[in-house]
């Protein structure tokens, strides 16, 4: 315990340096430097969380990488402004907000936006919900049914409770919080079910952040080298890439499913863009329109949330330590 105790130490102090050479690195437009930040930052916590749990070793490297692509996207998108952001917003923005758009935070300490309750309210519906969700799989863990029906019932549930807890509830709760301070902040994850297509998905519905990050870092700067087909394929290779940080590395285990989740995800989008000019218009009626995004997004799922990931880190996030 003490030992995990100093390695989360070390842990603060990297991403406090990073938040801090960070602030330098924008001011300066230094995007070389941003970008070299990236591989370092990730293996110096890699190591120190080496031999600890792989939930606390998976949210280690979660929490760095997010620093510093916040780092290379700030630096990328203020690239050639005048005005750039001032200290108390940058570290506001780096510290505490998943998005990657540091913009918004240039306003803090306005007057508090309009929907910020609603926002927090709506956090906390599903926050509850994720626990809800997690009640139930203990109930289904305990009927002592076969334990390879038990993994095929629960850790779906598991998933979709996590989701709830974080992706919509804590991310919501925290985007309210700031709105109450005068920061302009949004929901990170807008109603995906409601998508009609791959390219809506990905691009206007399921994490912004990644959106964000992206599309400024990625997307912009290469579209005009290699095309937009191009630079869109090298985004999804490079989420692929960091979702391995986030799902593959932690258990060590699964390398290359979920690089091999988001090419197929950037495929089938490629392959969507080009079914008008084949005069296929199933994709305007919405019930085939709805199955095509869930055949894609659901069908290849297990590539992504591999088996050691899901007994390693998702059913001890949800209380089931021993288990396996």
């Amino acid at each position: 315990m003490q030992n995990t105790l100093v390695h989360i130490i070390y842990f603060a102090f990297i991403n406090l340096a990073l938040i801090l050479l960070g602030y330098v690195i924008v001011k300066r437009s230094l995007v070389w430097s941003a970008w070299f930040s990236l591989l370092p930052a990730i293996l110096a916590v890699y190591i120190i969380f080496n031999h600890e749990h792989p939930v606390l070793k998976m949210l280690g490297i979660i929490a760095t990488t997010f620093t510093v692509m916040k780092v290379i996207t700030a630096t990328v998108d203020y690239s050639g402004k005048k005005a750039k952001p001032k200290f108390v917003p940058w570290l506001a923005f780096a510290a505490g907000w998943a998005g990657m758009r540091a913009q918004p935070f240039e306003t803090l300490g306005s007057p508090a936006l309009p929907n910020a309750w609603h926002m927090i309210r709506f956090g906390i519906s599903r926050v509850v919900a994720g626990l809800l969700l997690i009640a139930l799989a203990h109930g289904i863990v305990a009927l002592h049914l076969d334990s390879g029906l038990t993994y095929v019932l629960v850790s779906p549930v598991l998933l979709v409770a996590l989701s709830l807890i974080l992706h919509f509830g804590l991310l919501s709760i925290g985007a309210g919080q700031w709105r109450l301070m005068g920061v302009n902040t949004y929901y990170i994850f807008r109603q995906p079910a409601k998508a009609m297509s791959l390219t809506e998905f990905w691009g206007k519905r399921w994490n912004l952040a990644f959106i964000e990050m992206t599309t400024i870092a990625i997307f912009r700067p290469l579209r005009v080298k290699i095309g937009k087909d191009g630079a869109l394929a090298v985004a999804f290779v490079f989420s692929g890439l960091l979702h391995e940080l986030a799902l593959s590395v932690p258990v060590n285990s699964g390398y290359g499913l979920p690089l091999l989740y988001f090419a197929i995800q950037g495929i089938a989008l490629l392959i969507e863009k080009w079914l008008p000019g084949c005069n296929l218009t199933f994709l305007k009626h919405a019930v085939w329109a709805r199955l095509w995004v869930f055949f894609w997004l659901i069908v290849p799922m297990p590539l992504l949330f591999h088996t050691q990931f899901i007994k390693q880190v998702v059913w001890p996030l949800a209380g089931f330590l021993h288990l396996f």
